[in-house]
């Protein structure tokens, strides 16, 4: 079509979409993938199912790969949820019912989680802002990002592009992100690849990271 012509030509002229070189020592990163998010029945959430099962062939070449596999919860203490202190609780009440300890912070059963894998517990969108991630990632000794997870537009979104300004080469998986609603997650997807990141499809992301080495660029 010759809007989407147009803006493709725009986007060039500026500069932006330059593909993202994927290095030897990935991480993947798994963005709020907690029941509160994957399952309808909860007010915060949609039907992840697809999106699950997706992550777990991202778990399942990494681990084969050798690439650490992170695990982020969005998660608040009574007084935190009860009180004014979190100003994103002002503008997104809904994420109020995130409360530590209830069904809605724990992660998908469906989801390969095992024990040794570090889980970093957040309070706002991004996974990096106020956690220990990216100093978790760097004793790693990880130079790419892989992330998938929910929502796209918001805790994928904002993860994503934190993790380049903290210095990762970043992929973030189309097929393994989820949202409340296709708009804002096509729209997402289309920022991240023209200014942050590689939106890959699952094959692809699967295929890097059952074996990065010989994947990778540099």
């Amino acid at each position: 079509m010759a809007g989407e012509h147009h803006v493709d030509a725009v986007y060039a002229r500026a500069g932006f979409g330059a593909a993202v070189p994927r290095g030897p020592r990935p991480a993947l990163v798994v963005v709020d993938l907690t029941r509160g998010f994957t399952e309808a029945a909860f007010p915060s959430g949609s039907d992840l199912t697809v999106e699950v099962a997706a992550t777990n062939r991202l778990v399942e070449a990494a681990r084969r790969g050798g690439a650490p596999v992170v695990w982020t919860v969005i998660s608040y203490t009574p007084a935190e949820a009860d009180g004014d202190a979190i100003a994103w609780l002002r503008k997104a009440p809904g994420m109020r019912t995130l409360r530590e300890g209830s069904e809605a912070v724990a992660l998908d059963p469906r989801l390969d989680r095992r024990e040794h894998d570090p889980v970093v517990v957040k309070k706002g969108a991004s996974a990096f802002h106020g956690s220990a991630l990216a100093s978790l990632l760097t004793g790693l000794h990880v130079d790419t990002a892989v992330i998938c997870g929910a929502t796209t537009s918001g805790c994928v979104r904002a993860s994503a592009v934190d993790a380049v300004q903290s210095g990762f080469d970043t992929l973030v998986v189309a097929d393994a992100c989820g949202d409340r609603a296709r708009a804002p997650h096509d729209a997402a997807l289309f920022d991240l690849q023209a200014k942050y990141a590689d939106v890959v499809a699952l094959d692809d992301a699967v295929s890097y990271l059952d074996d990065p080495f010989r994947k990778a660029d540099t």
